[in-house]
């Protein structure tokens, strides 16, 4: 890309958040319609899991994402990548468990699904971007 010019190049990576933004957008209002639209706003215990999930990355490997790639580590890389993953499967489970407790229907959990892996897709993008684009804050 260095043989691009410049202004061709801030318009790619503009293009890139916007398409990002757009990602995020579309997971939350998915998010939201698997409540309105089944009239059961149980769904949004999900919310709770997608608050945590960024938590221990946050708290234990900073803005260092590459380490997470690694199969060595610290013992708080470990622990992040375990806390990470649990919320990760929590975010899963908790619709599959209100769909076979009864509480919501399968239009509704279909709709959560399609929202969690919209939301996975758009911070595996920001990742890919930030490693590649420079847009760390580093």
């Amino acid at each position: 890309m260095t043989d691009m010019p410049r202004y061709l190049r801030e318009c790619l990576h503009t293009g890139k958040l916007a398409c990002l933004a757009m990602l995020v957008s579309g997971g939350i209002v998915m998010q939201i319609l698997a409540c309105a639209l089944y009239n059961n706003w149980w769904p949004m215990l999900t919310v709770i899991m997608y608050v945590i999930l960024p938590m221990p990355l946050m708290f234990f490997a900073g803005s260092d994402t590459s380490s997470l790639y690694s199969e060595s580590g610290s013992g708080w890389l470990n622990a992040t990548k375990f806390l990470t993953g649990a919320s990760t499967v929590g975010s899963i489970a908790i619709p599959i468990i209100l769909k076979h407790a009864g509480v919501i229907g399968w239009g509704a959990m279909a709709l959560e699904l399609s929202s969690f892996f919209v939301l996975v897709l758009s911070i595996l993008c920001y990742l890919g971007m930030n490693e590649e684009d420079g847009y760390s804050m580093l």
